[in-house]
């Protein structure tokens, strides 16, 4: 590859918007300064620009840095033409208990199946294993206790396609909530006081459960 130190500032951001163009995932400011041959100070700086000028000119795009990296992302604006048009980005929209099941694990990371189906009153172990196929949850190891059971969180794929910058970005869970009534719902019932007291609860019945079969069931995942 040519040697582009001496790159021009517009020819510079040229560049840059045609390696976003054809990235499909968040590339960091150091990555791309490597491609091009540039410093990564510049390419920082013309990245910054560009995000900016999308920002006044009022594209359909905007650039954003997520992830650790910066990916091009449709303007919020016009989510519904988007959407209308495309069915989601894997072409596979997410459903309303995949919706609800990441939302849990997302603000209450790392959480076992257990820990899901507490806050949500249904098994979710399908839609678990569906988000960790699209590459939106991870396994992150294993409870302490002796139940052993699977922790999950997300990944930074998760990150790239909701255009968080980490998780300190999600926004607070009522600011969803559409009346007071409901804000109260999601501060008792997602609570992690309200997950721990059902878990310790559901623990107790298996005990006793174990207890007055005199079986050992082994451990679940």
């Amino acid at each position: 590859m040519r040697d582009l130190d001496r790159i021009d500032e517009n020819s510079l951001k040229g560049a840059l918007e045609s390696l976003l163009l054809v990235s499909s995932d968040a590339v960091a400011a150091a990555e791309l300064a490597k491609v091009l041959g540039a410093a990564p100070g510049e390419v920082s700086s013309a990245l910054a620009e560009l995000s900016a000028e999308y920002a006044d000119t009022n594209r359909g795009f905007q650039l954003r840095e997520v992830a650790g990296g910066w990916r091009l992302h449709t303007h919020p604006a016009y989510h519904e033409q988007v959407e209308g048009y495309v069915l989601s980005w894997d072409t596979r929209r997410l459903s309303q208990a995949a919706l609800e099941t990441l939302a849990v694990i997302a603000y209450h990371q790392p959480v076992t199946r257990e820990g899901v189906k507490a806050v949500r009153g249904v098994s979710s172990d399908g839609v678990i294993s569906s988000l960790r196929d699209k590459g939106l949850v991870r396994e992150m190891g294993h409870e302490g206790d002796r139940s052993r059971a699977t922790l999950y969180g997300t990944t930074r794929r998760f990150l790239e396609q909701f255009g968080l910058k980490s998780l300190r970005d999600l926004p607070p869970l009522e600011d969803f909530a559409p009346d007071e009534e409901s804000k109260r719902f999601i501060r008792e019932r997602l609570s992690g006081r309200a997950i721990s007291s059902t878990l310790e609860e559901a623990s107790q019945d298996i005990d006793d459960e174990r207890e007055l079969l005199g079986g050992d069931y082994g451990d679940e995942r």
